[in-house]
C-alpha cells in the first residue's frame, strides 16, 4: 500500500521506530484526511530520509505511528543558499515554497536600504518551508533564517562563499547568468536578489568590491523579485547545481 500522505515529525526515524503525533498531526491524519488505524503514511525529519509507516493508535488529539522501512535516503540539496528581501507576505511565501522545490539549502530573507517589509514571521516562513518539503516530495528541510541586515551579513560573509548577485543595472548585457557561470566552482555559493525598489548606490558599491561577488544579468527584461528568485534558483542548479552530472 502506498502512502497518500506525507508529514514531517521532528522525532528520529528508524526501523521499528513509534512515533507520537502532536494534537494537530493527529487531526490532520484523522480528522481532515480520514486515515484510520492500519492506514500507512510518509514520514521524513529532514535528517533520517523518507520512511514508510503505519498507523498504530490513532485519537482525537493524539496518536502513535510505526516506521516500517525506509523508502528514500536523505537527499541534501547543494551547498547554495538564498538572499532575498522580503516582499509582500503572499509573493514571500513564494519565494520560500519555491526555494525549498529547487533546492537551496539555506533561506536568509535580509533587510535592504529599499526593502518593503521591515519585518517577517520566521516561524510562519519556517512552517511555510515544511509545508513545501511535504508537498514536493523533498527529504531535506532548509532553514529560513531570521531577517538580518544585509551590510551585517555582509560584514561577516565567508572567504569560500561565493554570492551570484543579480545586478538590475545590468539588464540587458552580456553577463547573462546561464553563460556567466561558466568555469565557475560548485563549491558554497550563494543567490543574492534584491527589492522591488533595487539596490542602494552604497549597498551596489560595496557588493562589487567584495571578492566573492559575481554580478550578472539576468537578461533583457525587468522581473519581479520573486520570479527573479525562481529563475537564479534555476539557472544556478543547471549550471552548478544537482540538475547536472
Amino acid at each position: 500500500m502506498d502512502a497518500k500522505v506525507r508529514l514531517y515529525v521532528e522525532q528520529p526515524l528508524g526501523q521499528g521506530q513509534a512515533v507520537a503525533l502532536t494534537a494537530d498531526q493527529a487531526h490532520y491524519l484523522f480528522a481532515v484526511m480520514r486515515l484510520a488505524v492500519g492506514a500507512v503514511v510518509a514520514l521524513f525529519n529532514g535528517r533520517d530520509g523518507e520512511w514508510r509507516a503505519e498507523v498504530a493508535e490513532a485519537g482525537k488529539r493524539g496518536g502513535v505511528l510505526v516506521c516500517q522501512a525506509q523508502t528514500r535516503p536523505l537527499l541534501m540539496p547543494p551547498d547554495l543558499w538564498l538572499l532575498f528581501a522580503p516582499i509582500k507576505k503572499a509573493r514571500t511565501d513564494f519565494i520560500v515554497e519555491k526555494a525549498v522545490e529547487m533546492g537551496a539549502r539555506r533561506i536568509l530573507p535580509v533587510q535592504t536600504r529599499h526593502t518593503n517589509s521591515e519585518r517577517i514571521r520566521q516561524d510562519r516562513l519556517q512552517a511555510h518551508a515544511v509545508e513545501a518539503a511535504e508537498q514536493c516530495g523533498g527529504t531535506f528541510v532548509p532553514e529560513v533564517a531570521e531577517l538580518a541586515a544585509l551590510d551585517r551579513l555582509l560584514a561577516g560573509w565567508p572567504a569560500d562563499r561565493r554570492i551570484l548577485w543579480c545586478d538590475e543595472s545590468l539588464m540587458g548585457a552580456a553577463q547573462l547568468l546561464s553563460g556567466g557561470l561558466a568555469g565557475e566552482p560548485r563549491g558554497p555559493w550563494a543567490i543574492l536578489i534584491g527589492p522591488e525598489g533595487g539596490f542602494s548606490d552604497q549597498e551596489k558599491a560595496r557588493l562589487r568590491a567584495m571578492p566573492q561577488v559575481l554580478a550578472v544579468s539576468l537578461g533583457p527584461r525587468i522581473l519581479r523579485a520573486d520570479t527573479a528568485a525562481v529563475a537564479a534558483l534555476a539557472l544556478w542548479q543547471a549550471s552548478l547545481g544537482d540538475w547536472r552530472p
